[in-house]
């Protein structure tokens, strides 16, 4: 059985802001509900444990975002995330790095998962992360020392889709400028379309639009 350790962000705001955040809802909704219809199991952990902060359960006309939301089984996981501390990575085929701000304040530089993310990579596993998520990919150094991001192609929210969103002037940072800064190559499409890379066995994909996609091609290189 091919498990995925979905990782999320225990900061419940916009950067230093008081705006409430965390991780946005539909891109951990539409993945689990990719992963639910291939019968894949997926556990969710944080850096602390317990429950973790949600925003976007609101987003109209979301349907399989709230289907998944008012599930036992997702409310049962996301109000009591595993903390890094108790993960057993060798349970896991896949991490998954859903989107949301508040991953910037945390998990973009946060040694444990990282650990566990590099160690997962270098015995075959997949690393998948959508819009904000792929700041998760930002620390994992592998064990030759070089960065994972080095080699790969990726993708992730854009300049323009902060400028949108309003985000521009709150953020700890530009995601795209890390990613540019980090990565081999970083790619991006028109605001708001969807476009995910798949480069080996890390998948990116840019904003809420493509976290379907993720999804897909996460369940696509499991299946194989």
């Amino acid at each position: 059985m091919k498990n995925v350790l979905i990782v999320v962000t225990n900061h419940a705001t916009l950067g230093e802001t008081d705006q409430a955040n965390g991780t946005y809802s539909p891109e951990i909704t539409h993945v689990i509900s990719v992963l639910n219809e291939a019968s894949i199991n997926y556990d969710i952990a944080s850096i602390e444990g317990g429950k973790a902060p949600l925003y976007g359960t609101d987003v109209e006309g979301d349907d399989v975002n709230l289907r998944i939301l008012n599930s036992e089984s997702f409310s049962n996981r996301i109000n009591s995330t595993l903390p890094v501390s108790q993960v057993d990575i060798e349970k896991y085929a896949a991490i998954f790095y859903p989107g949301g701000f508040g991953l910037l304040s945390d998990l973009a530089d946060n040694a444990e998962f990282a650990r566990l993310a590099a160690s997962l990579y270098e015995k075959g596993g997949v690393l998948a992360a959508v819009c904000h998520g792929p700041a998760g990919l930002l620390p994992i150094t592998l064990s030759n020392g070089e960065s994972l991001l080095a080699s790969k192609q990726v993708t992730g929210f854009t300049r323009e889709e902060e400028i949108d969103f309003g985000t521009i002037d709150h953020i700890p940072y530009l995601l795209e400028e890390k990613l540019a800064r980090s990565a081999r190559q970083y790619s991006k499409m028109q605001p708001w379309s969807e476009h995910v890379i798949e480069d080996g066995r890390v998948i990116t994909g840019q904003n809420p639009a493509s976290a379907h996609g993720v999804g897909k091609a996460l369940v696509k290189q499991l299946k194989q």
